[in-house]
């Protein structure tokens, strides 16, 4: 009898187990299936660990893909060689600033070329920067130093500043992310950091930056006011926000990938570890708590955004330069809706292995501004921008 009761509970408990994992997987049924439409050629997804060095890690995969698209071979470049430089400019002006300037770990993608201008580039192997066992950056204490550091020289507890605050700065760089290297030998050749960028066919002056605000006027250069612009460059294109759009396309159309800044704090940049960046017809804080808590089963309506909706975004803070990616190309839903595929820095372990998708009224809402390829940009463009 108690063996004859213990099958049925068995198979009863087989059956309901059976049941409730049919209706997880519908649960978990993505809403999004996307075709891809183009992916241009990309070197592997890296992770800017615990650091705040996005706008690097955006920036060198760009050139990387830059590096391809010439022809080149493939090429992990030093997203930390940059960074050990830029801390040493930043620290310079924080001072000469007296502290009125920022001092922290953010940047645009013109402070990437203008290190390689001055400095090179190295190879990843060549500088890894990390301390011994280290499998991912990791700048929590090596920010805090630094502060403490740059705080204590402001202090000016000597009446005035010693000429070997700067040296006993690049030190402590140096003690964390190693001495960057005046020559070494790479794939059997020796290079300087310079002449390795010329190797690699990194040209710095064929990338613009372009933007697009109504506060500026159209088709000149500005200067765009956001704490990471910290060189105060002032050499942004501004364009309307629909040319802007086309800007892009027709740069990933030609084969021509780019950089895009943009604000990741909206609640539906990816929702639920969704991977899917989207602007939903209705705001998130007139939603329900049972709509907010509820899953996107299938692709939503989103807005329509135009140049007021984006300006007013920027004006009230709702828009944020949060995080700098690299778009590699487009791709298409079930519904044939247009969407960019972007390249993050957050590792592999997402959905989409590190990718994401990016909705046209996203990129249309959120951008900050892109970076291109100036060859990318159509004759009647240039002539617009005085290219």
């Amino acid at each position: 009898m108690n063996k004859k009761l213990n099958f049925i509970l068995i198979t009863i408990i087989a059956v309901l187990l059976t049941f409730s994992t049919s209706l997880i997987a519908k649960k978990v049924k993505p809403a999004y299936k996307f075709k891809v439409i183009k992916k241009l050629p990309a070197t592997s997804v890296k992770s800017q660990g615990r650091t705040g060095t996005c706008w690097i890690f955006s920036s060198i995969s760009y050139l990387e893909s830059e590096i391809l698209r010439k022809g080149g071979p493939v090429t992990d470049l030093s997203e930390m060689f940059i960074a050990r430089y830029s801390y040493i400019d930043k620290a310079k002006q924080y001072i000469y600033m007296h502290g009125m300037a920022n001092f922290g770990p953010g940047g645009q993608f013109h402070d990437v070329t203008d290190q390689i201008r001055k400095h090179g580039i190295a190879p990843e192997k060549i500088y890894p920067a990390k301390l011994k066992g280290q499998y991912r950056h990791n700048h929590g204490e090596l920010g805090a130093v630094l502060d403490g550091f740059l705080g204590a020289v402001l202090k000016r507890r000597g009446k005035r500043l010693t000429p070997v605050w700067m040296k006993a700065f690049a030190a402590i760089l140096n003690v964390y992310l190693g001495t960057p290297p005046e020559k070494f030998s790479y794939k059997g050749k020796e290079y300087t950091p310079k002449e390795f960028s010329e190797s690699v066919k990194l040209d710095p002056d064929e990338y613009i930056e372009i933007t697009s605000y109504t506060h500026h006027p159209f088709y000149k250069k500005c200067r765009l006011e956001i704490p990471d612009n910290w060189t105060y460059n002032e050499d942004y294109y501004n364009v309307p926000i629909d040319e802007l759009f086309e800007i892009v396309k027709n740069s990933i159309d030609k084969g021509y990938t780019f950089v895009w800044d943009a604000d990741v704090s909206e609640k539906f940049f990816s929702k639920d570890r969704m991977d899917v960046s989207l602007v939903p017809e209705k705001e998130w804080d007139l939603m329900t708590k049972k709509e907010q808590k509820s899953k996107v089963k299938k692709p939503i309506k989103e807005k329509i955004i135009t140049q007021e909706m984006r300006q007013e975004s920027f004006d009230n803070w709702t828009t944020t330069d949060d995080h700098l990616m690299h778009i590699v190309g487009t791709a298409s839903d079930q519904n044939g809706k247009l969407y960019f595929i972007m390249k993050n820095s957050w590792g592999t372990d997402r959905k989409y292995k590190g990718y994401f998708y990016v909705s046209v009224p996203y990129f249309k809402l959120k951008t900050i501004c892109v970076t291109v390829n100036k060859h990318s940009l159509s004759d009647e463009m240039k002539k617009k921008l005085g290219i």
